[in-house]
């Protein structure tokens, strides 16, 4: 690869922790004197940035560098970094010939020394770290994608080991970042412009200073507080670490935002225990009591995974009444799939594929119904509304309310207003997963 010559492409899967994961690479080559470009076709390194949460991910990454393969050619080099990355390890060599580079994402702090090795020539780079690294992945170099709302990870990897997650085998053991580091990253931000920060980690709220300064609702404050930003979000928590004093604080703070995700995974004791999940419904359900108890309304969504090894129907029916009980406002459902390395692999799967179809199709059904009376109270209010873009088709404008819903609206104003912008909207319609107003 030429010095000249120095181009790349950045493919990402999964979720924000990878999107997140990519401005800080993209940041990270473009500070090494790379240039980023749109096509494959233009680019000498071409990089895939991987998850492996959903089932087949190692295949489909696969199958997705059979699809470079045809873009091989001399001085062309190719990397897989993330998840699957660190998953496959030296066997995506094997698989792969034509792949440079294979690097996990707790070696993304040694990127600059990677790419020196490529540039001289060396066909088989690693970045894999295993679960001892103390390292945290902080650049100054982070290449944003949105102006006016931006992520900042305070805490890497996972310990928690859930029977069906892959998680703390790809990304390493919990580390975070002092609180120092955070606040100086928000405070950075605020200067640029950005008014929306979000703070994420694999387990958010498991976040430990390592300076001993700030525990995970005093940090949020500490970010809510910072001038010129008005709103903080943060995902994903972990039941067990969720603590009433980050209900406290959002209730207390107003840019601190009135949702939270809290994973449940499911409504049966039985299966939380068999999941490893470390809480059982009873505890689960005195979080969301706090939640529901706190002064301001707070919005509640989560993460239901259908079908586990030997879930019973009565097993499925305690999620549906956990359903019924919390009222989300919003549920991501999967049905469960094996993934490499965790302890679910080994546990008898007796439940065939049609039956998981089935409680996945009900959970949905159900929740479509329980949002739609959920939303539907949100008629008649006026909401506080962040502007992300518009839909040309429908002449309207889109943006999101502190509760992280989507709000469609319109105005009377012959200028609309800018991306990033703030401004008040009288709902007057909705949906199961968005609002429709006017501009107040």
């Amino acid at each position: 690869m030429s010095a000249a010559g120095k181009t790349f492409y950045l493919e990402t899967f999964g979720c924000q922790m990878n999107v997140h994961d990519s401005e800080k690479v993209i940041g990270t080559l473009v500070s090494q004197g790379y240039r980023q470009v749109e096509e494959e076709t233009a680019a000498d390194l071409i990089l895939y940035n991987t998850c492996s949460i959903r089932d087949k991910a190692e295949q489909k990454v696969f199958h997705r560098l059979q699809d470079y393969k045809k873009l091989f050619v001399e001085g062309k080099r190719f990397g897989v970094l993330g998840c699957v990355a660190q998953q496959e390890g030296e066997k995506i060599f094997e698989r792969a010939p034509y792949v440079s580079l294979v690097a996990g994402s707790a070696s993304y702090h040694r990127l600059p020394e990677l790419l020196v090795q490529i540039e001289s020539g060396e066909r088989r780079v690693t970045g894999l770290d295993d679960r001892q690294t103390e390292q945290t992945f902080e650049t100054e170099f982070t290449a944003r994608s949105n102006p006016h709302r931006g992520y900042i990870t305070i805490i890497e990897g996972c310990d928690k080991f859930c029977a069906y997650c892959v998680v703390p085998y790809t990304r390493g053991k919990e580390r975070s970042r002092t609180s120092d580091s955070v606040l100086a990253e928000a405070r950075a931000m605020a200067d640029q412009g950005y008014t929306d920060i979000q703070l994420l980690g694999q387990n958010v709220n498991s976040y430990r200073d390592p300076l001993g300064k700030k525990s995970f609702a005093e940090l949020l404050t500490a970010v809510a507080e910072v001038t010129g930003i008005r709103r903080v979000r943060f995902t994903t928590s972990h039941p067990r670490d969720f603590t009433k004093d980050i209900v406290d604080a959002i209730e207390s703070v107003p840019s601190l935002c009135d949702h939270v995700h809290l994973p449940v995974q499911s409504g049966s004791s039985r299966l939380l225990k068999a999941m490893l999940r470390e809480y059982t419904r009873e505890q689960y359900l005195d979080r969301i009591a706090w939640i529901k108890s706190a002064k301001r309304p707070i919005s509640m969504t989560t993460d239901v995974i259908v079908g586990f090894p030997g879930e019973t129907a009565e097993d499925f029916d305690e999620s549906l009444a956990l359903l019924e009980h919390v009222q989300y406002d919003g549920v991501f459902a999967f049905k469960y799939s094996p993934r490499p390395n965790t302890p679910a692999l080994h546990l008898a799967d007796p439940i065939p594929d049609e039956e998981k179809s089935l409680r996945l199709q009900a959970l949905l059904e159900r929740q479509r119904e329980i949002q739609r009376v959920n939303y539907a109270k949100h008629v008649g209010q006026r909401l506080e509304v962040m502007v992300e873009g518009r839909n040309t088709p429908r002449g309207q404008i889109v943006g999101r309310s502190s509760q992280n819903k989507t709000v469609n609206f319109t105005t009377k104003h012959p200028i609309a207003p800018a991306t990033g912008s703030y401004l008040h909207v009288e709902i007057t319609q909705s949906f199961p997963n968005s609002l429709v107003g006017v501009m107040a």
